[in-house]
């Protein structure tokens, strides 16, 4: 991690050559110290070299990176295959025979094995294939076609040449003894004397230890997980049978609303079909922290774990108050993690001064928190909400100074909260002549719409230190330039500002993006998205890691679904099954080279291996296993192809991360490239390729060629700040491709799906981790009209990615995604559309009972042995689908409650919105106003603030609850004939009724705490009662016969 570059406030604009500098601290930056070692893919040690100084290689198929522990632990315990090509592990010299080894060729084997290297004239022909010498630095041209830490799977065109050398007994015993004494020295073996200690046993266990998986996969039982993929089977053959009878059997007597429910069923089909395939292959995952820090975190080693930095992006402090910004990162400062591998940037799009005192203040009170929270390893971290708890907190603490700590630093953040109180009542009344900062500077921000860069550095390195002395993670303020006429894309754009901005400053390989309203709940919740990210195997292939969204704050009935349980618990882990989940916009661990939008690595396939003394074609129908010894064609084919994959990453608009990808210093962009030969040169990209693709800033385009993260050499804190400055100016971006291909991408206000997508349609692949204590708690509304509008955002962005390009009906069938995920993307922006023919269906019931018509004709028996099993169908898929999933009936429940009433509501105005937004470019916007509010616990759950969006399932309830009383009393006033067709026709109202229980409830408030059923009750009732009393007339005499009467004829 590199140095805090300054201790100052800075403003500036790059486009009018403006920098000012409050409180400069001009020391110098250290130069970071970049590590070329070749790395072990399985453990992360270092390879290692062989007696003769060549790097130790396993396999000899593919090459791929293993050191020998790793090696013969592999064959003596594990599956003795490579992991790079599956191939079974040959013995080497000086390793111990196994089951399966070959016993024929003794000599040769045992000679011969340990001594293959490259042939020298090939060598020298073909520089390609040299990636296993690369590291020794004997060549300069090997070294920079293949960089450190790009090693991506097998090598084309590679083959190992063995020549025979002679050993006596002596001679090889004395090997042996040799590799002995290194191996002891290492810890991985034990000797054979007897003479170990317990201390001994202990490191051969820590290091057998540290070579385990740092996660597994935990499938679905088979015995939950088979019978809901036969039901689902079972459930799709019943719909085909049951839409082949409603299409074939019309009701001409209600025909029209025959043929809109036939239209409405085949699409709720449709919709169905997208939401529960993805669900086919759902798994979980388990992760071991343990075996984390035992293979990054060796006593009296460097500390090897990944630099993290973490985003937090706010817009407005009065909406979103300070102190829960401040929380958020108070809990991110105090993380179980290295601090000088944590860096927290804090996006201010709304150039609040408010903020900037804020952050200032939270960086003070850290000081003390910081400390605090690492000693009496508490849990969670952001104070608001430990100090908040309900539960012993006590318990499992055994520090005789834990009470008195507690309290006082229970006093210390009420102090905290005073003066962050102090600044928000302040700044409800902005002074005539603007802010003012304390030392007389007037505030860079006073126009929000059109003022200078600004980033501060609160802590770090050389910033201030915690009250026991001891370093502090790093604080950085951010606050985008913004001019008129300039299209700042809104949160999408703020990201963007923030992940230049960290590259220039600290350039961490991973990305911690959380709003501001999220703390971390879990203070080892990097350490859990690390052991998927710095995994050998899984590591390099990931774009993020995803973690589940949790809320504090809730109901306990959760009457609006704001958990939404179902999805984070039961799609999501049938998207992990498939490609992974999908960015959901928080709680979310970016591999910093996906955003940059480079293809996942992949490993370049080995060439087929044949005979010498047969023709290829013979060979594939013989079975010939030998390789070839001659290999001057292959070479020069590899060599080219890989000179082509460079130019491929290099110069299209998919970056291929390969293997052979080379790694550039920044003076060789700037400079050109000296000492290489003219082909070479054609194959790499230009200073001003890069410039059209990234923009015009040196400084972060070579940070974007580091996939390990760190700084170029030779840099020092005032370049990098006046970088800094200048990768977030406001015209940075034109003519590049931010947003479209790089960063998060722009287009729709949810530019988290959209992100996402076109990561999964790179070949990346996501991970759904999800810890035993929830990672991340965050705040979601919990009265009805604040939930419709977050859903109307949500349902609003869809149809805007529905409507453009980036739809995944047609959008990357070239690229890597899989058909699954296709469908569950396409899912996520068709879902709107459903509201259409819901709001039909939910009308039907009310137009059936008014007009005595019906939807399906009179039912035979075979066609009510389809009714009856699509029903059941439906409940046994949901009951099945609880088990696997462990969600409870009531939130599955709430959910399917809130799909009809979003769906009638929010999802509907989406999608006129959205169409007269991309079509016809007018933007509606709904406004609400609030009523009156309860200062309780809860209280906010009865606030009533009316909107458009409660007009139509308002009506639906309506026509609903009078379509019931007039279908009972026409059955009562035509007799018991007309009751066996009424049934159907309530059934289907009061299933719309109940759906959309918790709108009225929300609705109607508590009425002085009169439950809203009792009301609902008592009206249906009541009108029932009047109609029923109205037919029967008590009070009027019944005349018994003809009533007869004057005709008015004289006869």
């Amino acid at each position: 991690m590199a140095s805090n570059p300054m201790g100052s406030f800075v403003a500036g604009s790059h486009s009018r050559n403006e920098l000012h500098v409050m409180h400069a601290n001009e020391e110098q930056r250290p130069p970071t110290r970049q590590s070329g070692s070749k790395l072990c893919r399985v453990c992360g040690d270092e390879i290692g070299l062989k007696e003769n100084g060549e790097l130790f290689v396993a396999c000899h198929e593919c090459g791929f990176p293993v050191c020998r522990p790793c090696y013969e632990y592999e064959r003596s315990e594990g599956s003795q295959c490579c992991p790079g090509c599956n191939t079974r592990y040959k013995r080497h010299k000086g390793c111990a025979r196994v089951a399966g080894d070959e016993e024929d060729n003794f000599d040769d084997d045992f000679e011969d094995e340990f001594k293959n290297h490259f042939d020298n004239q090939d060598h020298d022909q073909h520089h390609h294939v040299t990636t296993t010498r690369s590291e020794n630095g004997d060549n300069n041209q090997n070294q920079f076609l293949n960089g450190p830490g790009s090693f991506a799977g097998s090598v084309a065109g590679k083959d190992f040449e063995g020549d025979k050398e002679g050993y006596s007994s002596a001679e090889w015993q004395e090997r042996v003894e040799k590799w002995k004494i290194r191996q002891e020295k290492r810890g991985l073996v034990t000797k054979d004397d007897g003479g170990n200690d317990q201390g001994d046993g202990d490191d051969d266990f820590l290091m057998a230890e540290a070579r385990q998986p740092l996660w597994r996969k935990v499938p679905i039982p088979s015995s939950k997980i088979n019978p809901y993929r036969i039901v689902i089977i079972l459930r799709l053959f019943i719909l085909a049978f049951f839409l082949r009878f409603r299409i074939l059997t019309p009701a001409y007597d209600a025909f029209p609303l025959w043929i809109i429910s036939v239209i409405c069923e085949v699409w709720f089909a449709f919709s169905w079909i997208l939401d529960q395939f993805p669900k086919w292959f759902p798994i979980t995952r388990e992760t071991y922290l343990d075996r984390l820090s035992i293979r990054f975190e060796r006593e009296g080693e460097p500390n090897r774990l990944a630099p993290v930095d973490v985003f937090v992006s706010t817009v407005d402090p009065l909406k979103e108050p300070p102190i829960i910004t401040a929380n958020t990162v108070l809990s991110i400062l105090s993380m179980d993690y290295p601090v000088d591998k944590v860096s927290c940037y804090v996006s201010d799009d709304g150039a609040s001064m408010l903020l900037f005192d804020a952050l200032s203040e939270t960086a003070e009170f850290a000081r003390r928190w910081v400390p605090f929270c690492k000693k009496y390893i508490i849990e969670p971290r952001a104070p608001e909400f430990y100090f908040s708890q309900k539960i012993d907190y006590l318990k499992d603490k055994v520090q005789p100074t834990f009470v008195k700590d507690r309290r006082a630093m229970k006093r210390e953040y009420e102090e905290f909260k005073v003066r962050i109180n102090a600044l928000v009542s302040k700044a409800q009344k902005k002074p005539e002549e603007g802010w003012v900062m304390q030392d007389g500077t007037p505030w860079p921000g006073n126009n929000t719409r059109d003022h200078p860069g600004m980033i501060q550095v609160y802590l770090g390195s050389e910033g201030a230190l915690d009250v026991e002395g001891k370093e502090l993670p790093r604080l950085v303020y951010v606050s985008r330039e913004k001019r008129p006429g300039y299209n700042h894309h809104k949160k999408a754009g703020a990201m963007n500002a923030l992940v230049r901005v960290s590259a220039v400053l600290t350039n961490a390989p991973f990305i911690l993006n959380l709003d501001c309203d999220h703390y971390l709940n879990n203070s080892k919740a990097v350490r859990e998205a690390m052991c998927f990210l710095m995994d050998p195997q899984l590591g390099k292939k990931l774009c993020y890691v995803q973690f589940p969204q949790r809320f504090d704050g809730i109901d306990r009935h959760d009457r609006y679904a704001n958990r939404n349980i179902v999805f984070f618990d039961i799609n999501m882990l049938g998207l992990d099954g498939i490609q992974g989940p999908v960015y959901v916009g928080t709680g979310c661990v970016f591999n910093r080279q996906a955003l940059y939008g480079y293809d996942p690595p992949v490993s370049e396939k080995r060439p087929k291996m044949t005979c010498d003394c047969w023709p290829s074609w013979c060979c594939c129908c013989c079975g010939g296993s030998r390789k070839s010894k001659s290999k001057k064609k292959g070479d020069k084919r590899g060599f080219f192809s890989g000179l082509y994959t460079k130019k491929k990453k290099m110069m299209g608009k998919n970056y291929v991360r390969k293997g052979s990808a080379p790694v550039f210093d920044l003076e060789e962009i700037e400079e050109g490239l000296e000492g290489y030969d003219e082909l070479e040169k054609s194959s790499l990209m230009s200073q001003k390729n890069f410039e059209k693709r990234f923009g015009q800033s040196p400084v972060f385009i070579a940070s974007t060629l580091k996939e390990d993260g760190g700084l170029p050499e030779g840099t020092n804190s005032t370049s990098l700040i006046k970088e800094a400055i200048h990768v977030i100016s406001c015209g940075y971006e034109e003519k590049t491709e931010w947003g479209k291909e790089i960063g998060w991408i722009y287009g729709s206000i949810t530019e988290d799906i959209l992100t996402g997508f076109k990561m999964h349609c790179r070949g990346w692949k996501s991970v759904y981790c999800v810890p035993k204590r929830p990672a991340f708690k965050g705040s979601a509304p919990i009265n009805l009209s604040d939930r419709l509008h977050q859903v109307l955002r949500w349902a609003l962005g869809s149809v805007e990615i529905f409507l453009s390009r980036h739809c995944p009906l047609w959008y990357g069938y070239g690229g890597k995604l899989k058909w699954l995920e296709r469908l569950a993307y396409t899912n996520t922006i068709v879902y709107p559309f459903t509201s259409i023919p819901l709001l039909a269906y939910c009308t039907l019931p009310a137009v059936c009972l008014l007009t005595g018509k019906f939807i399906i004709p009179t039912l035979n028996n075979l066609a009510s042995i389809w009714f009856l099993a699509l029903f059941l169908s439906i409940i046994v898929t949901g009951v099945l689908e609880l088990r696997w999933s462990g969600v409870s009936i009531e939130d599955w429940w709430r959910n399917e409650q809130f799909w009809v009433i979003g769906g009638v509501s929010a999802h509907l105005f989406a999608v006129f919105q959205g169409l007269l937004k991309v079509l016809a470019g007018v933007d509606t916007n709904f406004t609400v106003t609030s009523k009156s509010a309860e200062d309780e616990e809860f209280g906010e759950l009865y606030l009533f603030k009316w909107t458009t969006l409660l007009i139509p399932p308002t009506t639906l309830i309506i026509l609903n609850m009078v379509g019931v009383v007039a279908g009972v009393s026409d059955a009562i006033n035509n007799g018991y004939g007309s009751w066996g067709p009424l049934f159907g026709k309530l059934f289907f109202a009061f299933w719309v009724i109940v759906h959309l229980y918790p709108f009225l409830k929300g609705l109607m408030g508590r009425q002085n705490r009169t439950p809203t059923i009792v009301v609902l009750w008592s009206v249906l009732l009541a009108s029932i009662f009047s109609l029923l009393w109205v037919r029967i007339d008590p009070f009027l005499p019944k005349q018994k016969g003809p009533l007869l009467k004057q005709c008015g004829v004289e006869c």
